[in-house]
């Protein structure tokens, strides 16, 4: 009996067993496949493959591997490489136009603004009867044109007996009369050259000044494009400290013609930057050094007296061999006025007329010179950068006149 009991009792596990394994296969089919398992965000990135710069796009940021020694043995850190920058390249250096060339333009320029003073003295000279009426209204022309009185009366003079000795004049003859004595007035005996070569050792000091207005720091810049242009080394010290952006004008001058440029802050001491700029000039080597000082009103005591300062501490390290005085041909007998006061603070050596073409007069040019009896030097016919030229008086002379 007992042995039917467990027969009986073994067959129902075995049943059991194999109902079991028919019942999970079935399962195991009828379920769906699992999702793919979501990506460890914490995981640290792939290493790229340093070698195959195919796969590199060429518009991303290469990445390299730096080897790190990290404290935790962990893996060298991906480091991204800043994409390379172009080398700026500097401005080109200019270069300037010799002067015999600038001085052809400028007297074509000069005689069609200047010529009206010459036309109107040889049509009144050309009339058959020469009275006192006449001889007042070339007087009045002359004055007029900003020759100032005493030189006026002297070229009348000049005038009165030269025709009552010749007589008869023919057109020839009146504009030979007239540019002798024109010439008699602007003076050709005048040695009229900028010194920059000093007799004893390099370099040659040039200071400029004038009130404010006058184009003084372009003046200085355009002179350092025609001693380039003459095969000069410059030094340009920019010792208007009181004018924003005269410093960068006069540096942007410099530039162009490969002229090294000294400056300070702005609002500092003129004097000690025109002490450096020297300093610097005789290190170099340099053959010119041009000194910008600030534009001052000739009517302010302190600021003339420090214009002074400025001289004596340059002359420190080596004597001045020029001081330029910039004037507006435009001004008329204002700048008479100005030119006075600074020759009284400074040994004014030249005299550098800006705006002579436009609405200058001409006569300045003798009335300046009587003044102060210093020549004019330099003449600035325009706003193009070599409109700068050696101041001629046959070539004045020549354009006032007309041909």
């Amino acid at each position: 009996m007992e042995t039917v009991i467990l027969a009986v009792v073994i067959a129902v596990v075995v049943l059991g067993a194999l109902g079991g394994l028919v019942v999970g296969s079935r399962r195991k089919k009828s379920l769906p496949p699992p999702p793919p398992a979501a990506p460890d965000i914490t995981a640290p990135p792939a290493e790229p493959h340093v070698g195959d710069e195919a796969e590199t796009p060429r518009d991303e940021p290469r990445r390299t591997i730096e080897e790190v020694d990290l404290p935790d043995g962990s893996a060298p850190v991906a480091v991204e490489e800043p994409p390379a920058v172009p080398d700026l390249e500097a401005p080109p250096i200019e270069v300037p136009e010799p002067t015999a060339g600038r001085l052809v333009r400028l007297r074509a320029r000069l005689s069609r603004s200047q010529n009206a003073l010459g036309k109107g003295l040889l049509t009144l000279l050309s009339r058959e009867h020469l009275d006192e009426d006449t001889w007042e209204e070339i007087e009045d022309i002359l004055l007029t044109a900003d020759v100032g009185v005493a030189p006026t009366q002297e070229l009348v003079d000049g005038l009165r007996e030269r025709v009552k000795v010749l007589g008869t004049r023919t057109p020839e003859e009146l504009r030979g009369l007239l540019r002798e004595e024109l010439l008699k007035l602007v003076g050709t005996d005048f040695d009229r050259t900028v010194r920059t070569e000093p007799e004893t050792s390099k370099p040659g000091i040039v200071m400029v000044v004038g009130v404010n207005g006058t184009g003084k720091t372009t003046t200085t810049g355009k002179l350092a494009r025609v001693l380039v242009a003459d095969g000069r080394s410059v030094v340009l010290g920019a010792a208007d400290t009181f004018r924003a952006a005269a410093a960068d004008q006069l540096q942007t001058w410099g530039e162009r013609v490969g002229a090294h440029t000294v400056r300070g802050p702005e609002g500092g001491d003129p004097a000690s930057v025109a002490f450096d700029a020297v300093k610097e000039g005789k290190e170099m080597g340099s053959d010119v050094v041009l000194i910008d000082t600030a534009g001052r009103l000739h009517t302010k005591t302190g600021l003339m007296d420090e214009l002074g300062k400025v001289k004596r501490v340059v002359e420190k390290q080596a004597p001045l061999d020029e001081i330029l005085l910039v004037l507006d041909a435009t001004t008329g007998q204002n700048g008479l006025v100005q030119a006075r006061v600074f020759a009284e603070v400074v040994d004014i050596t030249g005299i550098v007329l800006t705006k002579l073409d436009g609405t200058a007069k001409g006569g300045i040019v003798v009335a300046v010179q009587r003044e102060l009896g210093v020549p004019v030097k330099l003449v600035g016919l325009g706003e193009g950068a070599d409109d700068l030229a050696p101041f001629e008086p046959e070539a004045f002379v020549d354009a006032l006149i007309g041909d």
